[in-house]
């Protein structure tokens, strides 16, 4: 199968890795994490860590080439998967439809599209022949068939569940992936880290894939924590986390550590995000409980309300009972990991018959 991927985010490139584990002869085309051996990326996913609509209109110019670079590849791929990455993705589905109308595209980890922008719900029905939800919810903001639910990724991954017994006086320290994320929490953090003393065990999550000059750079008062690069092992270890927003929130959600969420954003990508698009929540925890109708599992503290004291009094007031209820209850409705049904559907989908619906040339598998 040649399977032309455009996943540019570290998570999805997890995800991919792990949907390769259950496919057989896959060559690889397109933008992906260049340590994935089954093929050479066109663009390797690193080049396309940007943060905010500033960082993205500067770049612009250089997607669109990307972009066009992709549909020419699309022309020899058997399937097209597009992962997660909505502002690049979404306008490529259309591209590739456009050029090859029978070409097969499946989207999986779809755009957000019940916390805005709904109407790209037309788009994404459109442009691809499959729609690989990740949240229970998702399929119902879909008016077709093409939308199913397939479980979520980190349920694939995640082995590990905290033990109370076990993690007294330990705390995880997650500042996220990216750079400027980093340098805006970090001061807190080591502030924090301070503030709580000498007696706790306070361990720093670097990605694995950050080397040494860059630790120093990033992470210039590292001495005063232990480092780890697992963070579903780091979790399960700790009593108390204080997380990124990200993906990691939802981990630590579903290992059962209580945490709280801390995010800078720049001050334009905050006002659009909450004042245009009317976003409330920023962790996925807490979105997938509301659109329960239930309320929120942890603290959220954004932009100046990010400060030691703060992060310490929201670990003090936590209650770790109830939290670890919440979080049972949230890995229930999740139910299974995904790779697997998302493997056997690009697997079925070279031996299905291709037809015709009467969406505006779109097709079904």
């Amino acid at each position: 199968m040649k399977l032309l991927v455009s996943a540019l985010e570290p998570s999805s490139n997890l995800h991919l890795k792990e949907l390769l584990r259950h496919l057989d002869g896959v060559k690889l085309m397109g933008i992906f994490d260049r340590s994935i051996a089954q093929g050479v990326p066109l663009y390797p996913m690193d080049m396309f860590g940007i943060m905010g609509v500033a960082d993205a209109l500067k770049k612009l110019p250089w997607f669109f080439k990307v972009a066009d670079e992709m549909v020419d590849l699309a022309k020899d791929a058997d399937v097209v998967l597009l992962m997660d990455g909505s502002g690049f993705n979404l306008p490529l589905a259309k591209k590739i439809k456009e050029r090859y109308a029978h070409k097969r595209v499946i989207y999986y980890i779809l755009p957000q599209v019940w916390a805005s922008r709904p109407k790209r719900v037309q788009k994404l029905e459109r442009y691809c022949d499959k729609l690989l939800c990740i949240l229970p919810f998702e399929v119902d903001y879909y008016h077709s068939k093409k939308a199913v639910y397939v479980g979520h990724p980190l349920l694939d991954k995640i082995t590990q569940k905290r033990d109370e017994a076990g993690t007294k006086g330990t705390f995880a320290f997650l500042p996220g992936s990216r750079e400027s994320e980093i340098k805006r929490l970090m001061p807190h953090f080591v502030q924090l880290r301070r503030k709580m003393g000498n007696s706790i065990r306070a361990i720093l999550v670097i990605p694995p894939h950050f080397e040494r000059q860059k630790i120093a750079k990033l992470y210039p008062h590292n001495r005063e924590f232990e480092i780890a690069r697992d963070t579903h092992k780091a979790l399960a270890s700790s009593e108390y986390a204080f997380v990124c927003s990200g993906t990691a929130t939802l981990e630590a959600a579903l290992i059962g550590t209580p945490f709280t969420l801390a995010y800078i954003a720049k001050k334009i990508d905050f006002f659009i995000g909450t004042k245009i698009f009317g976003i409330k929540e920023v962790g996925l925890a807490n979105i997938i409980l509301r659109q329960k109708g239930e309320a929120p599992m942890h603290d959220e503290l954004l932009q100046e309300k990010v400060t030691a004291q703060n992060l310490y009094d929201s670990y003090i007031k936590t209650d770790k009972e109830l939290f670890e209820r919440r979080a049972d209850e949230l890995k229930a409705y999740l139910s299974h990991g995904s790779s697997q049904r998302v493997a056997k559907l690009l697997t079925e989908s070279l031996h299905k018959k291709v037809s015709h619906s009467g969406d505006k040339g779109a097709l079904e598998l």
